[in-house]
């Protein structure tokens, strides 16, 4: 077996084997604790097992192995791409997608766009339209702010949740 390898295991119900040994049960806590002593020294990460109608599946979940270290002098850590983005944003609000569609930031191509960078917004301002099967539904910021970034393009497809502006809120 592969390391972080399956294993499938059916054990035949004992009392159809062997009548003497009806008594033995394969999810015996002592035996389940043999198995997962196995997979451990197997290196295995999951094992399904079957005895009779009854079926039982063991997972083993990775753990990253620790690692001791010399203790280094504390220095202040150079700011990182992420670490500067989560600054950057910390403060801010987003606007999510509310269902799964299509983004529109105009009511129609000739149209000027809802809402832009800079604007402010109150909780009822139309900052978009998502359409969703043939149906073009109005979202509302449901904030007060201002508009800082828009996250989606014009006729972009979203998911449910998809942050698509992010807003700073009121002071």
């Amino acid at each position: 077996m592969s390391k972080g390898g399956k294993a499938n295991l059916n054990v035949p119900n004992p009392s159809e084997t062997d009548p003497k040994s009806a008594s033995v049960n394969v999810f015996d806590i002592d035996r389940l604790r043999t198995i997962i002593e196995l997979m451990e020294e197997k290196d295995l990460s999951e094992v399904d097992l079957q005895q009779g109608d009854e079926k039982i599946k063991l997972n083993r979940g990775s753990v990253a192995p620790v690692m001791a270290t010399a203790p280094v002098p504390a220095q202040p850590a150079a700011a990182t791409p992420s670490a500067t983005a989560a600054d950057q944003h910390a403060g801010t609000v987003t606007i999510n997608s509310p269902m799964v569609g299509t983004f529109y930031t105009k009511a129609t191509p000739e149209s000027e766009p809802f809402v832009k960078v800079g604007q402010r917004v109150t909780e009822e301002t139309i900052v978009c339209i998502v359409e969703a099967m043939k149906v073009f539904n109005e979202i509302p910021a449901e904030c007060s702010g201002t508009i800082v970034e828009v996250l989606v393009s014009d006729q972009q497809p979203v998911d449910f949740g998809k942050p698509m502006f992010r807003v700073e809120p009121n002071a």
